[in-house]
């Protein structure tokens, strides 16, 4: 038995049941997709369920406003792809709905071939294959492939491979109970085969149906596949937020662009190792120093995929109304939570 028809079989029998799965509608499918970007299902879910419920259409998300998108996917991390949400989904109803074809998927904002193929094939059943992070390490240890997964080479000698794999039309009668064309349900099957059967550790190998065919099981490689190229070297950030408090109200200011966090609200920030309370507050001529601010939380660790952060979080309740530098605003307190704000700020509204 091939291994096409071996996963199409095994699909049949172990498919996860997604809400997504049930509809052909490309904006639920779409907008799962995003959400699922470097996201756990578990955790994703809850997501996807309430912007759906928010904003039901494409154009209901496409007339929401950017800070009501960044406020209702705060926890998710990664915002950047919020952002592409809402402007993707603007562009959507510009057009009076989803292209059809992988080309015009591919206009769209933060949509690139890996998300083109999923929508392609899932709501419009085009021949696309779909490879993500489970689809890699399933095809390199069927077929023992070293090539690197993050490398040109590699993604190319990988999607040549998948879209090899395709199934036909006449892999219908496999797939019972599902609605999908073949190329669609092989998509979703090699996904899961690889989400909850050929994990990352401790895979299912002696459970496998693949077992006999199987290049890495055979020559002892599993651990070792896929090969992933080290190219990211990680950087430490040190961050100092300050918390003001003054009669029932706290400042907040919106992060610029061209940096992280972009769009989302956070607190005073001292963002420099040459800088300490004292000497910034100096500077801007504030009465604020280490003596008269409560220390919350000293290098709360944060990591991203690019860095490490490490913040102190100090407690500031000046006597007198001090007057905010450039960007920042006043709110009452009970008004904070309707401001989108990243998870290390989360957790210093939490010691607050």
């Amino acid at each position: 038995m091939g291994f096409t028809t071996t996963i199409l079989q095994w699909f049949r029998e172990n498919g996860r049941a997604l809400p997504w799965r049930e509809t052909r509608d490309p904006y639920a499918i779409w907008l799962s997709e995003i959400i699922l970007q470097q996201t756990r299902i578990d955790q994703g879910l809850p997501y996807w369920e309430r912007f759906m419920q928010r904003w039901p259409t494409v154009d209901a998300l496409a007339a929401a406003s950017e800070d009501e998108v960044l406020r209702e996917w705060q926890g998710l991390g990664y915002y950047s792809r919020a952002r592409n949400l809402h402007a993707a989904a603007k562009q959507v109803a510009a057009l009076g709905g989803f292209p059809t074809d992988i080309k015009g998927l591919l206009s769209l904002k933060g949509i690139g071939d890996y998300t083109a193929a999923a929508i392609g094939s899932f709501a419009f059943g085009l021949p696309a294959a779909v490879v993500d992070g489970n689809v890699y390490r399933v095809l390199a240890r069927h077929y023992g492939i070293s090539t690197p997964i993050n490398t040109t080479e590699g993604k190319k000698e990988f999607q040549a491979l998948a879209q090899e794999l395709l199934p036909s039309d006449n892999c219908q009668l496999l797939i019972v109970n599902c609605q999908l064309p073949p190329s669609a349900a092989y998509n979703q099957a090699l996904m899961d085969f690889g989400a909850i059967h050929c994990t990352p550790a401790k895979p299912l190998c002696l459970q496998c149906p693949l077992q006999d065919s199987c290049v890495a099981f055979r020559e002892g490689r599993t651990a070792e596949l896929p090969v992933k190229q080290k190219t990211l070297k990680i950087k430490e950030r040190h961050l100092t937020y300050i918390y003001i408090r003054y009669n029932g109200e706290t400042a907040l200011r919106r992060r610029p662009a061209g940096d992280i966090w972009q769009g989302l609200y956070e607190p005073l920030l001292i963002d420099n190792g040459q800088w300490t309370i004292d000497n910034w507050g100096a500077r801007h001529n504030y009465q604020l120093s280490i003596v008269n601010c409560q220390l919350l939380r000293k290098k709360q660790k944060h990591v991203l995929t690019h860095r490490v952060l490490y913040a102190d979080f100090w407690l500031w309740q000046p006597a007198e109304r001090p007057t905010l530098p450039e960007g920042y605003f006043w709110l009452p307190e009970s008004d904070r939570d309707r401001y989108a704000v990243p998870r290390l700020i989360e957790k210093m509204f939490e010691e607050v």
